[in-house]
């Protein structure tokens, strides 16, 4: 099924790591970079979590979002 996720990880990468991470949506947030999406199920989100292992990046946390959550990340 279908979730919303918002990954936060230590560290800063720009814009253009948003091809390589399939589309999803990257922002700085002070020393952090949060990964945020629609994802399509369980299987996508531990390859999204392998490609940030592979990256050597600091997982920080994983949030799946609720309806309401995610319009107001689609308002920011």
């Amino acid at each position: 099924m279908a979730a919303y996720y918002e990954i936060r990880v230590e560290g800063l990468l720009d814009r253009h790591w948003e091809a390589w991470f399939g589309g999803l949506q990257l922002k700085s947030d002070g020393a952090q970079t949060v990964i945020s999406g629609l994802l399509p199920d369980q299987p996508a989100l531990h390859g999204l979590l392998a490609k940030i292992r592979d990256l050597g990046l600091c997982l920080i946390s994983v949030r799946q979002l609720d309806r309401d959550e995610t319009e107001e990340q689609d308002q920011r």
